[in-house]
């Protein structure tokens, strides 16, 4: 692992379990993740990141090695949370990046937190009220949103066959399956097993409506965002730069990496690596 380390830290009653690399006195990368997945989605990317920065992965709330649950599955609640783990932990001129549940939250930091951040990366997801969102929940594709959001009942079918079910999204939302390794797809499996794990990723979605009504409102996001994505689902960016710019966000970039899908790290970590090397460059520029 090179001079990747592993470390927590207490917040608030919540214990926040991170994979870190680099200098902490360079700038700082924040890496989120989403579901079903953890931190262990960045460990290949992590060294390569640190060469110019102070790389943090953390594992969200109760998930994986992370204990506690947070105050709110809200979006912007757990921004919160996160960045104060970061500066915690001497994180400084921060850029977030995030996944999924991840890019939610990166988008939250952005929208409520710009000015504790440099720049927020929102990777491979949709932004709850902010458009597609109305055109992607009701598609049936995506029916695991509602599923989801019921309470309890995806505790009761899910708990125990975690893997089985999560072996669907890994193949469905992948565009390399073979860059999800049966130790990687193991380790996602792990970090869900115990019952507040599970609750908690489903706690996100439960969370959406209230996400929903509250990115809706429109104002000046003016802290740099970057939206990335894979095109392994056919979906094009355009739709999701526009909604972004719709709800505030005055300096936006974009990005497709292409034959790829949900899991960059894993299927295109060199792609990814330098996207976020380069986005980085450009904010010290601008600063």
């Amino acid at each position: 692992m090179g001079n990747q380390r592993g470390t927590s830290i207490e917040i608030g009653g919540v214990t926040l379990a991170c994979s870190s690399a680099g200098d902490p006195k360079r700038p700082a990368l924040v890496l989120l993740h989403g579901w079903p997945f953890s931190r262990s989605i960045y460990d290949g990317v992590i060294e390569d990141l640190s060469d110019d920065a102070f790389v943090l992965a953390f594992d969200l709330p109760d998930i994986g090695g992370s204990r506690g649950r947070p105050p709110s599955a809200e979006k912007h609640v757990l921004a919160d949370l996160m960045l104060t783990a970061a500066e915690s932990l001497g994180a400084s001129s921060i850029l977030i990046a995030g996944i999924d549940v991840g890019g939610m939250i990166a988008f939250a930091a952005a929208r409520d937190h710009g000015a504790r951040i440099a720049g927020a990366a929102v990777i491979n997801t949709v932004l709850p009220g902010v458009q597609p969102w109305s055109k992607l929940i009701a598609d049936p594709r995506i029916w695991h949103f509602a599923f989801h959001a019921v309470p309890d009942l995806p505790e009761t079918l899910v708990a125990g066959r975690e893997r089985a079910y999560f072996e669907f999204f890994f193949n469905v939302l992948a565009g390399n399956k073979a860059a999800l390794t049966e130790d990687m797809r193991a380790a996602f499996a792990r970090a869900y097993e115990r019952p507040e794990a599970l609750k908690a990723g489903f706690d996100w979605y439960r969370a959406f409506e209230r996400d929903a009504r509250h990115n809706a409102k429109v104002k000046p996001i003016d802290t740099p965002l970057f939206y990335l994505r894979g095109d392994a689902d056919g979906r094009e960016i355009g739709p999701y730069v526009e909604g972004l710019r719709a709800v505030g966000a005055q300096r936006l970039e974009s990005r497709v990496i292409r034959n790829c899908g949900e899991y960059a790290p894993l299927e295109a970590p060199a792609q990814f690596s330098q996207v976020l090397r380069d986005l980085r460059a450009r904010l010290e520029t601008e600063a």
